[in-house]
C-alpha cells in the first residue's frame, strides 16, 4: 500500500464522499482507508454503500474523544484526513456543549495520537464560518478569526490548536476552510436538502428573516477533490480556502429549489430569525486555485437539478430524519 489514512467521520455527507472518491475506480489505487466515526444522528453508512465491499476500506465505530481508540488507530496509519464534527449552527445554539467536546477535545485528542506516533500528514478540515460576517469582500486564509456562533468558535479553537502543533512540534498540518457544500446524501437539517425534503413532502419552506443571507455554494464532489489536492500537495502549516463560486442571497436559492421542484413562492415562510445569524459569507480560493490547481468543475445550476432530482427519487433515504431536522 502507498498511503494507509484515516478518515474522521467517514460516514458523513463530505466525509464520506471523500471515502468515496479515495476508493473509485478511476483512484490511482494503493491506499488503504479506515473509517472512524461515531454514527451519530448525521453519520449513515447507506453513504458508504457503493464501496463498502472494497478490499482496501475499514470501518471503525467510535468517537474521535476516545484517546485508547484514536491512538491505537493512528499507530496503524501514515496519514489522517480530519472531517468529523458537530457542524449545525441551529444545534450549537441550543447546546454548545457537544461542539466544545467533538470539535475542539477531538482534535486535540487525534493531533496528540497523530505527534505520538509519527503521522505523516494531517489534514485538518473546517469552515468559512471562522472569518464571520463579512460586509464585502473575500476572506483570505490570513484574515483575522472572528466566529459568532458557538459552532464557528469551536471549529476555529480546533484550527488554531491544529496549527499550534505544527508551529511547536513540526507535525505536518494542513488545514482547509470550505463554502458551504451541498449535494445527494446530505442530512435534511441542512438549508438546501431540508428545503427540498419539506417541498417534496408538500409542506412549507421556513425562510429565517428576510431571507438575504449570503452563501457561497460549493458542489461536495469539488471540496473533496479540493482537499485531495492538499492531502496530496498541500504545504505543511498551510491554510487553504475552498470556494464554490456561486454567492447567492438563501431567498434567490429557495426560488431556485421551488421551481426545480414545480412550486410556487406562496409556499416560502417567513419565521423569526436565528440568534446572532451571520449576514454574509465569501472566501477568497485564489491561493490553492495559484498554488494547487483548485477550481470548481461543477456547473452550480446543473448539479442544484441533480441534487433536487435525487432528493424526489430518495424519499426512503430522508423521510425518517426529516422530523429531528
Amino acid at each position: 500500500m502507498n498511503s494507509r489514512i484515516l478518515v474522521t467521520g467517514g460516514a458523513g455527507f463530505i466525509g464520506s464522499a471523500h471515502v468515496r472518491h479515495l476508493l473509485s475506480p478511476t483512484a490511482p489505487g494503493g491506499t488503504a482507508v479506515t473509517v472512524l466515526d461515531k454514527l451519530t444522528y448525521a453519520g449513515s453508512l447507506a453513504r458508504l454503500h457503493s464501496v463498502r465491499d472494497h478490499p482496501d476500506l475499514t470501518f471503525v465505530q467510535g468517537d474521535v474523544c476516545d484517546p485508547s481508540l484514536v491512538n491505537a488507530l493512528a499507530e496503524r496509519h501514515d496519514q489522517i484526513v480530519h472531517f468529523a464534527a458537530e457542524s449545525h449552527v441551529d444545534r450549537s445554539i441550543a447546546d454548545g456543549d457537544s461542539f466544545v467536546r467533538t470539535n475542539v477535545l477531538g482534535t486535540q485528542v487525534l493531533l496528540d495520537a497523530a505527534l505520538r506516533h509519527g503521522v505523516r500528514t494531517f489534514v485538518h478540515v473546517s469552515t468559512d464560518e471562522v472569518y464571520g460576517s463579512l460586509p464585502h469582500g473575500a476572506a483570505k486564509e490570513g484574515d483575522p478569526l472572528r466566529p459568532t456562533s458557538p459552532y464557528a468558535a469551536s471549529k476555529a479553537a480546533s484550527d488554531l490548536i491544529a496549527l499550534a502543533h505544527h508551529h511547536t512540534h513540526g507535525l505536518d498540518v494542513r488545514v482547509t476552510r470550505c463554502s458551504n457544500n451541498f449535494g445527494p446524501h446530505q442530512h435534511p437539517e441542512k438549508l438546501i436538502p431540508r428545503f427540498l425534503a419539506r417541498i417534496l413532502s408538500g409542506g412549507t419552506v421556513p425562510l429565517y428573516g428576510d431571507g438575504r443571507y449570503v452563501r457561497d455554494w460549493l458542489h461536495v464532489d469539488d471540496h473533496v477533490r479540493a482537499v485531495e489536492l492538499v492531502r496530496l500537495s498541500g504545504r505543511p502549516g498551510e491554510i487553504y480556502n475552498i470556494g464554490g463560486g456561486t454567492s447567492l442571497p438563501n431567498l434567490d436559492l429557495t426560488h431556485r429549489l421551488l421551481a426545480l421542484c414545480g412550486a410556487g413562492p406562496e409556499r416560502i415562510v417567513h419565521v423569526e430569525d436565528r440568534k446572532g445569524h451571520d449576514r454574509r459569507y465569501a472566501v477568497d480560493h485564489s491561493k490553492i486555485s495559484a498554488e494547487l490547481g483548485y477550481r470548481p468543475r461543477t456547473d452550480f445550476e446543473a448539479a442544484l437539478a441533480d441534487t433536487a432530482e435525487w432528493y424526489e427519487r430518495h424519499a426512503d433515504w430522508w423521510a425518517p430524519l426529516l422530523a429531528s431536522a
